[in-house]
């Protein structure tokens, strides 16, 4: 008998109906004998709804009242599955943040997760219930309610599978695995059978999203094996493989990501000293907006221009950030927020020039700017105009031969 952690997202409960059927998906492993804690998100469309409400009342709410409303939506899904479960005959409980023992700080829609006292859960499978998680919630020291970012409901599984040494953490959701690109831009996308966790973790954080980083990194840190699969049609789905598990690739190219919504903030005439970044990087930082790459973009005697990236919805926050301090008095601050990023992402990238060649070829050959490039390890990552992400995705999809067979 093994233990599985179940995760279904927004789209896989987002009706009576589907509920249901991921009630049958739930019974299939049962009825083989498995335990199973299944978490799961918020009804698709619910957490939107929610955050509307807060905006008619409040266009910038309290993070900790903001928390407390859009936890709702998962302890609805929740208590509807465990119904859909006990009808059928099959003995199950909800159980929401506090209740689970998911421990967080107290970064509000941002928190990260420390701890998970099992003991609950644990008294629950001896039971032989199956338990039904409201993912994406947990609670600080002092006992508020916490909510784990977007994508948190695939962090809370992953974290639940590695305290509990779960045999397989599977994420259901609207698709059967993860692709080459985002199938929507290109329908000619291949699914992966399998991926590395160095290159699904850059997948990622590149805006990859069938599968949130913070998911990918607990993954790597509990060395939870991670399946990806569709409630709509379970298959095998794609394994996600630990370092050691992971066979030699055969090829070094393993998919295109992107974030469509990026902004770039630009300082200008800042003080040419290592504090001055720093200062800038805790000002945001402090605020919780991810910063995805830093350029120096001139230099000239004793001043530096900076180029930052950071997401479009952050934009507004890291503009008052930076503007009201003293740190940067005389630094002229400006912006655009009419870019994406896109990245390549394969085993031996840096190592292989040609790639990095052909890469910025495909831009050329386009005639798209590129605004920033970064490179790294195993991935190319370049800001372009938003208007031309598309574009570059299917050209970028057919230059280095990712289509499905």
């Amino acid at each position: 008998m093994a233990l599985l952690v179940q995760k279904f997202g927004g789209t896989s409960v987002g009706s009576i109906e589907r509920i249901e059927a991921v009630a049958d998906i739930i019974i299939r492993q049962r009825q083989l004998g498995h335990q199973v804690v299944a978490v799961v998100s918020a009804m698709s469309g619910e957490t939107n709804r929610l955050l509307a409400l807060a905006a008619q009342v409040d266009d910038r709410p309290s993070t900790r009242e903001l928390d407390v409303l859009v936890s709702t939506g998962e302890q609805v899904t929740a208590s509807l599955l465990s119904m859909a479960l006990i009808r059928r005959g099959y003995p199950a409980v909800s159980l929401l943040g506090d209740q689970l023992g998911m421990n967080t700080d107290n970064l509000f829609t941002k928190a990260r997760i420390l701890d998970i006292d099992t003991r609950r859960l644990r008294q629950e499978l001896q039971h032989g219930r199956i338990v039904i998680a409201a993912g994406f919630q947990g609670r600080d020291g002092e006992g508020n309610i916490t909510t784990l970012g977007r994508g948190g409901s695939d962090t809370s599984a992953v974290a639940i599978a590695g305290a509990l040494n779960a045999e397989e953490c599977q994420i259901y959701t609207d698709v059967n695995g993860v692709y080459s690109t985002d199938p929507r831009v290109e329908p000619k996308a291949r699914r992966l059978t399998s991926i590395g966790v160095p290159a699904m973790l850059e997948m990622a954080s590149l805006g990859a999203k069938v599968l949130h980083i913070r998911a990918v990194e607990a993954a790597a840190q509990y060395r939870v094996p991670l399946r990806v699969l569709s409630s709509f049609e379970p298959d095998q789905g794609t394994l996600v493989l630990s370092d050691e598990d992971e066979p030699m690739p055969q090829q070094n190219v393993s998919g295109i990501a992107f974030k469509r919504e990026q902004a770039l903030i630009f300082l200008n005439n800042c003080d040419a000293n290592p504090a001055t970044l720093a200062n800038i990087l805790e000002l945001l930082a402090h605020k919780g907006i991810e910063v995805d790459v830093i350029n120096q973009v001139n230099q000239k005697v004793g001043k530096v221009d900076y180029a930052i990236s950071i997401p479009s919805l952050e934009l507004r926050e890291a503009l008052t950030a930076l503007s009201n301090t003293d740190q940067l008095a005389g630094v002229n601050i400006t912006s655009r927020d009419d870019l994406a990023m896109l990245s390549l992402v394969g085993v031996g990238i840096k190592t292989n020039a040609s790639l990095s060649s052909q890469f910025f070829r495909v831009f050329a050959d386009e005639n798209i700017d590129v605004f920033i490039a970064s490179s790294g390890e195993i991935k190319l990552s370049v800001l372009i105009e938003r208007q031309y992400l598309e574009l570059a995705v299917r050209a970028l999809h057919a230059t280095f031969g990712m289509a499905d067979e």
